[in-house]
Order: structure tokens, then sequence, then C-alpha cells
């Protein structure tokens, strides 16, 4: 990944984590919801966001309910970096699963 990419998936990350946290009330329903990656398509039309759910219930309803609000998260992300930024990605929402998959294998080598 360029230099360039790396910067603009770091500045989307960042922005987009202070936006799921000031609009998690009115928004999400209060769930608490972090950007754990951004990755950025070369031309800069598209990105993919990675988020991670502390929640003891299913993620999905969470992700979906982040879907449905892809149009007022891109207007406010336009808002915040439309200076830095000639074009808006579009944004893709999917469920980082990593943490769980650390965990999984953490209990397996605790049990062992």
């Amino acid at each position: 990944m360029s230099v360039r990419l790396e910067k603009i998936s770091t500045l989307i990350q960042h922005e987009l984590a202070i936006i799921f946290q000031r609009e998690s009330r009115n928004l999400f329903e209060g769930a608490f919801i972090t950007v754990t990656k951004v990755r950025v398509s070369p031309d800069l039309s598209y990105a993919k966001v990675y988020l991670s759910f502390f929640t003891k219930g299913e993620k999905e309803p969470l992700l979906k309910m982040v879907q449905v609000q892809t149009s007022p998260i891109k207007r406010i992300l336009g808002n915040t970096v439309g200076k830095q930024l000639r074009k808006i990605p579009e944004l893709t929402f999917f469920i980082d699963d990593s943490l769980d998959y650390a965990d999984e294998i953490d209990k397996l080598l605790k049990d062992n």
C-alpha cells in the first residue's frame, strides 16, 4: 500500500472513530462500536471499514444498523474531511472478528 493510501486510510479511520463515538446515541442506540481498520481502494472510490462491536449478543443486527446509517455517516465524514479529500469514498462496513479469533485461540491454548 502506498504512503498516500495509508495516510488516507488512517485519516478516514480516525474521523469515523470520532463519528461513531459522537453519534452512537443518535444513530446506533448507544452501542459501543470501534473502527479497527480501513482499507481504501487505489482509486479512492471505495473504503472497506472493519468494525468491532463490544456486546455479548449477536453482532449482525448491529452491523445492519450501521449499514442502514451509511448515508448519514458518509455525509458527516464528508463535512469533516471534505477539505482534505476531493471525493469521499463509498463506505462498506464489515465485522472485524480478529479479536474473537484471538480469544478463541487463547482459550484453546489455556485448556491444554
